[in-house]
């Protein structure tokens, strides 16, 4: 573990970088954590904020539901940062995480959304398999793409489809459907039916 000394020397020697180089943005999240820094925090703020808002409102079509999720996720990192491992993952991948959860918690949340089921599925749907995570922290996106692409493997092909515009597209349901030519009950069912068949695969390799 790098001691709050090593971090400083580290942020400096990269004062010219930004929080996309991995390095950088695990030092700055270093500094949140043990200092409290606003300035790294600032910096941090200023080069995800953006990006969760465009995710955020890609997903609920929504700016203002959008920017609530920017001003949770990013208080979850001012206050969870100590959490951060850089060992299992990249500062961007824990963020996302983070704003992944949120979202879901969100559409539990509403009612009108409650059956709109998502990418993020998938998320706690793969993560039952490594009881080595942490609550706060979840699977690194490269091991969950490698993961899926297993398991999509064994899935019909329409139900493989859905699934694919989902999580990698990063779809709505309505946009799959429109993409798609069918109805949006249809994709509904098909996505039901694929989530139950991936947790049934998780859990067959237990």
């Amino acid at each position: 573990m790098q001691t709050v000394t090593e971090t400083k020397i580290k942020w400096n020697t990269m004062s010219s970088a930004q929080p996309d180089d991995p390095d950088h943005a695990a030092a700055l999240l270093a500094l949140v954590a043990t200092e409290q820094s606003r300035q790294a925090f600032s910096e941090l703020f200023k080069y995800f904020a953006p990006r969760l808002k465009a995710y955020a409102t890609r997903q609920f079509g929504n700016e203002q539901t959008a920017m609530d999720l920017v001003q949770e996720t990013m208080t979850n990192v001012w206050n969870k940062a100590h959490l951060f491992k850089p060992d299992r993952g990249s500062a961007s991948t824990w963020i996302f995480t983070i704003a992944r959860n949120i979202r879901f918690d969100f559409l539990r949340k509403n009612k009108h959304r409650q059956y709109d089921l998502s990418a993020d599925e998938l998320w706690p749907v793969l993560a039952e398999q490594n009881d080595s995570l942490d609550d706060d922290y979840a699977l690194d996106d490269d091991l969950l793409m490698q993961q899926l692409a297993v398991y999509c493997e064994a899935l019909p092909k329409a139900q493989r489809t859905v699934i694919e515009l989902i999580y990698v597209a990063g779809k709505s349901q309505q946009e799959v459907a429109d993409a798609l030519g069918i109805p949006l009950g249809t994709v509904k069912s098909r996505t039901r039916l694929a989530l139950q068949k991936l947790k049934e695969l998780v859990q067959s390799d237990d």
